[in-house]
């Protein structure tokens, strides 16, 4: 029980990586992240307010890293932004056309990733509640 708890913050700690890095990457390279002839400012501005936010959404997650087993409704609330924002990403994949690689790996860690791991969270939170010392 405690290596799979101690496993859980490993996996993510290393998940919580993508979005501070990348989160990092847009607050200071902006929409120049994206080599367009031209960026309008308003672009860049939300583009660099939404990486503002992805950044602190890295952070929020790895705030729950030490006692991972009691941050259920903390890890639920923030796994449900990721999912709702891959939502998002895969209707402008339907609307507009594929993204790059570098976005459709986004789309697998917020739909496929975040949710899995959400459920990891729920089943080494309830095992911890039947034997509190595996912690």
């Amino acid at each position: 029980m405690k290596y799979e708890r101690r496993l859980l913050q490993l996996v993510v700690s290393i998940a919580c990586l993508v979005p501070i890095l990348m989160g990092l990457k847009g607050v200071f390279m902006g929409a120049a992240m994206f080599r367009l002839a031209v960026i309008p400012t308003s672009l860049d501005s939300h583009y660099r307010y939404l990486s503002g936010i992805f950044l602190m959404l890295g952070f929020a997650f790895a705030s729950t890293i030490p006692a991972i087993e009691q941050q259920g409704k903390r890890f639920r609330l923030l796994g449900a932004m990721v999912i709702m924002g891959g939502l998002a990403r895969a209707l402008s994949w339907f609307m507009v056309g594929a993204p790059n690689v570098g976005h459709r790996f986004g789309l697998v860690m917020e739909l496929v990733v975040v949710p899995l791991l959400m459920l990891w969270q729920a089943r080494v939170a309830r095992r911890t509640a039947l034997d509190p010392t595996a912690r």
